[in-house]
Parts: structure tokens; C-alpha cells; sequence
């Protein structure tokens, strides 16, 4: 059924909010700043670690995001969120119920699979290796690996290129807008996680081709397939 399977990381692998949360908090005190709740830290993740950060600190100290990036503060602050960030990772996230088990079958199954995020390399490693999964990717792709990241078709077309597989066999796997509208600009089908983070949006507002409980529905579609393709043989 599919040659391919692309995961999304945080929201759809990863429960990564809780960590992300603490490390933000960790550079806001260092400021003198508020805390910032878990909910809005979860509303803002998908487009990158500065974004976040931007936006959590525009709430923070009660100013315009727009200030934020028009007087560089995140140039000279996102260093100090690299060093909280890193210390925090795989220290509060946990993997979400059936990925373990769904990679296992995949791989057993033969299928590529790659992680396609928009969170920057060195955190995107860290929480692979933290959670002992990077093994079963072909392929990582993180928000500064390419020249563009999601929602431009960039990163899928690389995979799709690399571990050449035609989109129609291919699956994206997410849960959020991004990722969807990424999976249509490449031709991807994709399957969404009502579980993840949207912005606070349920996720059947974006219209993905399918949701599903948990990305275990990957695997089972692929073991449906597997005996009827043997029996043809």
C-alpha cells in the first residue's frame, strides 16, 4: 500500500509540550519574565523553535510579536533557549501510545520511513535519540536541512526524490494544518492524529484524506495489504 511513511515529530510522535514548556520557562525567569502555561507553549508549535519562542516572548512581556522581530531579541536570546532546550529534551516527552509498536511493524514490513519537522536539527536529534527511535528513519528531515520547510512542498519532494517513491506511494503522516497543506502541495496523501498540536484547532478542520485514532492505523492498513500480495505471488 505504501512504499513510504512520513511522520511529522512533535504532536504526532512526541508529546514534546511539556519539555518545550519548561525550557521556555527557563529563559523567561532568566529574564525576569512570566511563566508561560503549556497550553499556549502547544498552540504555538509547528513552525519552529524561534517562532515559538518569539511568540512566547512578545506574551510574556505583554508586547507586539512584530516588536519582537523587528529589534532582533531572539538573535541574541535563542542561544540561551538552545542551551535550556537541549538540557530539557526527553526529560518530560514521552512517545505517544502505539509508535513504537507501528515503527517496529513498519520496518519489519519493509516500508521507508523518514521525519519530516520543522524543529531545527539539533533538537530534532536530540528527542530521536532521547526516545530511542532514530534507527527506524531512512531519512530526517528538519526545519534548516533544506532551503525551505514545511508547508512548502520542499521537504517531501526530498524524501519522495532520495528514496525515490512516487508520491501516490507514499503516505504523510501529521497533525496539524502545516502538514497538511504540505502533503497537498507535494501530492501526498495524508493521514492526521487528532491528538497533536494545531494551533487549537481540531484537526478536521484542515480536511486531511483520513484521521486516525493513533498512527498505529499505518501499520494495520499495511499488514491488510501484505497477505494478498503474497497470495499473488
Amino acid at each position: 500500500m505504501f512504499d513510504l511513511v512520513m511522520f511529522d515529530l512533535d504532536g504526532t510522535l512526541v508529546e514534546t509540550a511539556p519539555e518545550i514548556t519548561d525550557a521556555v520557562n527557563d529563559l523567561l525567569r532568566e529574564q525576569g519574565l512570566p511563566d508561560v502555561g503549556e497550553g499556549l507553549i502547544a498552540n504555538w508549535i509547528g513552525y519552529g523553535t524561534r517562532e515559538l519562542m518569539t511568540q512566547a516572548y512578545a506574551h510574556a512581556a505583554q508586547i507586539h510579536v512584530d516588536t519582537v522581530r523587528r529589534t532582533g531579541t531572539m538573535d541574541k536570546l535563542m542561544p540561551r533557549f538552545s542551551h535550556f532546550y537541549m538540557l530539557r529534551c526527553g526529560t518530560r516527552s514521552r512517545l505517544y501510545p502505539q509508535v513504537l509498536d507501528t515503527l517496529r511493524a513498519l520496518r519489519q514490513a519493509r516500508v521507508h520511513m523518514a521525519v519530516v519537522t520543522n524543529k531545527e536539527q539539533r533538537y530534532t536529534a536530540a528527542v530521536l535519540m532521547a526516545h530511542q527511535i532514530r534507527h527506524f528513519f531512512d531519512l530526517v528531515i528538519a526545519g534548516d536541512t533544506l532551503t525551505a520547510k514545511k508547508p512548502d512542498a520542499l521537504p517531501v519532494r526530498h524524501c519522495l526524490d532520495v528514496l525515490k517513491v512516487a508520491p501516490t506511494r507514499a503516505l504523510f503522516v501529521g497533525d496539524s494544518q502545516i502538514d497538511v497543506d504540505t502533503a497537498r502541495a507535494a501530492g501526498v496523501p495524508i493521514w492526521a492524529v487528532p491528538y497533536g498540536y494545531n494551533l487549537g484547532n481540531p484537526i478536521a478542520q484542515a480536511e486531511p484524506d483520513r484521521i486516525i485514532p493513533t498512527i498505529r492505523a499505518v501499520a494495520e492498513a499495511v499488514a491488510r495489504v501484505a497477505p494478498s500480495a503474497s497470495c499473488a505471488i
